[in-house]
């Protein structure tokens, strides 16, 4: 009797309802992840973040797809690599090529919209079960550090943090792939504007599809500025 009722206390922990935050705190972490977004030296190290939820983007879409996941590694340079096997071509190989650049802005407006039904506890527990699931794939030394030390701190935000804690912990995740989904198709654009990125996913996209991969590009910036627009506005309430 006593499990069954602990396992029903922990599902309704899991699936409830909690209380939003206090205004300030959502302005606050969404200042805060802007401050780890924008500098450049900062950057550096938090694109480490938008790179890990990029290749999870792929390789989720590759199963989904009926692909075989065959590996994930991701570098110290914020660049990574995720390999399946499967057709070279057709719909699938189509929305894994594309899953990457919008994957963080699609996963930031997903936790907006839990989080602004109050689903807090939902969001930690569900992104510490992804990147565990994810941390199986990887390939690397530096991708199995980055995966979890990503993962240990949702885990022990969702253990050990008050229920403050925990909502500050998520806005500000939420906000960081809001606003950093945004930066990467610009700089891809620079890359290709310079010539350094013949094979991004947007090159792959245009010769799998005869669609220019300008076209794509502009996908990827629509994608995320609309995430960006709707799930800030989830978060603030409005």
């Amino acid at each position: 009797m006593h499990s069954s009722t602990s396992a029903a206390d922990l599902w309704e922990r899991i699936v409830g309802v909690q209380p939003g935050p206090s205004v300030w705190t959502v302005v606050v972490t969404g200042l805060v992840a802007l401050a780890a977004v924008m500098p450049r030296r900062v950057w550096l190290v938090s694109r480490n973040a938008v790179t890990l939820a990029h290749e999870g983007g792929h390789a989720l879409v590759a199963v989904l797809s009926g692909r075989r996941l065959q590996g994930i590694r991701l570098h110290s340079d914020t660049s990574g690599l995720t390999v399946s096997r499967g057709r070279p071509t057709g719909i699938g190989m189509v929305l894994t090529a594309a899953a990457g650049y919008t994957a963080p802005s699609l996963l930031g407006l997903a936790g907006a919209a839990l989080l602004a039904a109050g689903h807090t506890t939902a969001l930690l527990w569900g992104a510490t079960a992804l990147l565990a699931a994810m941390l199986v794939m990887i390939r690397n030394a530096w991708g199995v550090l980055t995966v979890v030390l990503c993962d240990a701190a949702f885990a022990v935000v969702s253990w050990l943090a008050g229920p403050e804690v925990q909502a500050a912990f998520a806005y500000g995740v939420v906000w960081f792939l809001l606003l950093g989904g945004v930066r990467p198709p610009f700089e891809l654009q620079r890359k290709r504007r310079r010539g350094h990125a013949p094979d991004s996913d947007a090159d792959q996209l245009a010769r799998l599809t005869n669609v220019p991969a300008a076209v794509w590009l502009g996908l990827f910036h629509v994608v995320s500025l609309c995430c960006l627009a709707g799930g800030g506005r989830w978060l603030l309430g409005r």
